[in-house]
């Protein structure tokens, strides 16, 4: 197992792997989501937890992990979302929290078409964890109890909107994947700048 992580140091992590007692099957690296340095169909199975928001939401972002898994294989996300979607303004009681990052957070309705729709993956689960916001709270309160804000949120909002999603593609082998292009080719031909006519 790769534990790929952007925030985490690679060292602070093996501390809780062997901590765990897996420290011959885990291997963390510090890596950005859309850099990921592994060959195509390396993987069985991918899963990003508490993470997927903040990069899956492009649209193009299915298609690149995807190249990471085998065909047949699985692609999974759970973590914080959304019970249901929000419109064009927040509701009132999550007016003092909100901020523009969490335009990422979304329901799993919205995964499952934002996914379903390019074909690439078959969805074999798209909901909303029972009781949800009380999970995240709880995490709130063990682990970051100085985040008022988002405490009070949860608290206020109570499930209305706020919740743990979980959604799980398999990967449709058939669906051709669109090449991840990271440059182009330079064909440079050197030509002079100025034009020759400087009649008006």
């Amino acid at each position: 197992m790769w534990a790929a992580d952007l925030w985490f140091s690679p060292s602070e992590n093996m501390e809780r792997i062997r901590d765990a007692g897996l420290g011959g099957g885990v291997f963390p690296i510090h890596v950005d989501a859309r850099s990921l340095p592994f060959p195509p169909e390396f993987f069985d199975a991918v899963v990003a937890v508490d993470s997927f928001p903040y990069f899956g939401t492009d649209d193009l972002y299915l298609n690149y992990l995807s190249r990471f898994v085998k065909p047949g294989g699985q692609v999974g996300i759970a973590g914080a979302g959304l019970v249901q979607e929000i419109g064009q303004s927040v509701p009132d009681h999550l007016q003092s929290w909100w901020t523009q990052d969490l335009w990422g957070l979304h329901s799993a309705a919205w995964w499952r078409l934002h996914w379903e729709r390019t074909g690439i993956v078959d969805i074999v689960v798209a909901d909303t964890m029972a009781e949800g916001w009380e999970r995240w709270l709880e995490w709130h309160l063990a682990v970051a109890p100085d985040n008022e804000p988002e405490i009070r949120a949860l608290g206020v909002d109570r499930g209305r909107y706020l919740g743990y999603v979980r959604v799980v593609g398999r990967r449709n082998g058939e669906v051709l994947l669109a090449d991840h292009v990271e440059s182009i080719p330079p064909r440079y031909t050197r030509t002079s700048l100025l034009r020759d006519d400087h009649r008006a």
